[in-house]
């Protein structure tokens, strides 16, 4: 189905800057129409009077945190904007910034009726130079924000020292180096880089991330100020200076990159995928990955979210291509090594 309605997830802590950004895609000059899902956490709502455009409609559930409460409320109010199709061209979800956006992320997954009419289309995380280690130390959900994230806005750097930036954006690196990163003040980013990121399309992964699991070198650049870094490859707590960026490796969230250059059996990979987030999906906020099956032409792409899997096979392997198995896996306290010998026993002998 072609004519699904993208949705894309905004989400970041207190203060960030998610309505700002809001702000700017409902004002600006770019022709769309925008339905809006504010999700405000107590019983009086303030973002519907902070967020500007008579011509939107916002939709505001004031009934609890999206996190735990609401997800029931999203269904229902996404299936009813479903009644009002050709009224707007997407979905904007902004969560409350006490927000994990996993269980929003999951609606997309577990409601047909969702999943008929919608997709997702990315997750964006507005984070706020000034104030993010502070809460990357004593609140989970920022990590989580971080950690979840297809799109980062590092915001309000003219608040901070170009050294305070650096080591701000080494930690969002230790912590979700595929992510894309944008520097920004006041959420002066390109709407593209924002909206119509297809992150969630199984058949664009490797598109969307162009260095997606590079994961025989250490560091990989891609565009927009980016810069990566194979968290798993060096002991915990280690900082080192890399062109001029600090690499910190967080001591309890993990990205496990896998990536070999062979073909995999597919009834045992997909018994282990299966027994792996049943097992540990409660600690993988995100996983991902392209493989080669054994005697088959088509590449298989999956991705999940916790402990729920999307996966089917998508165009064919080009003459040109390299069969080979790229994974990811970011995610709380993973056993890197027990995940890798895991999948390296799935490989096809022939």
């Amino acid at each position: 189905m072609t004519d699904k309605i993208p949705v894309t997830v905004l989400t970041g802590y207190l203060g960030a800057g998610k309505t700002t950004l809001l702000n700017r895609i409902l004002s600006e000059d770019h022709g769309m129409k925008f339905a809006v899902i504010v999700n405000e956490f107590g019983e009086v709502g303030i973002d519907n009077d902070l967020v500007v455009g008579a011509d939107e409609e916002v939709f505001e559930m004031n009934n609890g945190c999206i996190c735990c409460t609401v997800r029931g409320g999203l269904i229902r109010i996404i299936e009813g904007l479903m009644k009002r199709r050709g009224k707007f061209d997407a979905i904007i979800v902004e969560t409350t910034g006490l927000a994990d956006p996993a269980p929003v992320a999951q609606t997309f997954f577990v409601d047909q009726d969702v999943q008929n009419l919608s997709r997702l289309d990315a997750v964006v995380t507005v984070a706020d130079a000034k104030w993010l280690l502070a809460r990357l130390n004593d609140a989970p959900e920022a990590k989580n924000q971080i950690a979840f994230a297809d799109v980062i806005i590092l915001n309000k750097v003219d608040l901070v020292s170009a050294e305070e930036a650096s080591e701000v954006e080494a930690r969002i690196r230790a912590i979700n180096p595929h992510a894309k990163l944008h520097i920004t003040t006041n959420c002066q980013v390109p709407l593209e880089a924002v909206l119509g990121r297809n992150a969630f399309d199984l058949d664009r992964i490797l598109d969307i991330e162009p260095a997606f699991l590079e994961a025989d070198n250490d560091h990989y650049h891609s565009h927009d100020h980016d810069h990566g870094h194979d968290d798993d490859k060096h002991d915990h707590g280690h900082v080192s200076g890399h062109g001029g960026l600090k690499h910190y490796h967080d001591e309890e969230m993990q990205s496990v990159s896998i990536h070999v250059d062979q073909e995999v059996d597919p009834k045992k990979f997909l018994d282990w995928i299966d027994r792996v987030v049943q097992a540990d999906g409660i600690k993988i906020l995100r996983s991902k990955g392209i493989l080669a099956f054994e005697d088959e032409p088509k590449r298989f792409v999956f991705q999940g979210v916790h402990m729920l899997l999307d996966g089917n096979l998508q165009r064919d392997w080009k003459a040109e291509e390299k069969r080979e198995c790229k994974l990811v896996f970011i995610g709380r306290e993973l056993d890197a090594e027990k995940i890798r010998s895991g999948f390296l026993k799935r490989l096809s002998t022939s």
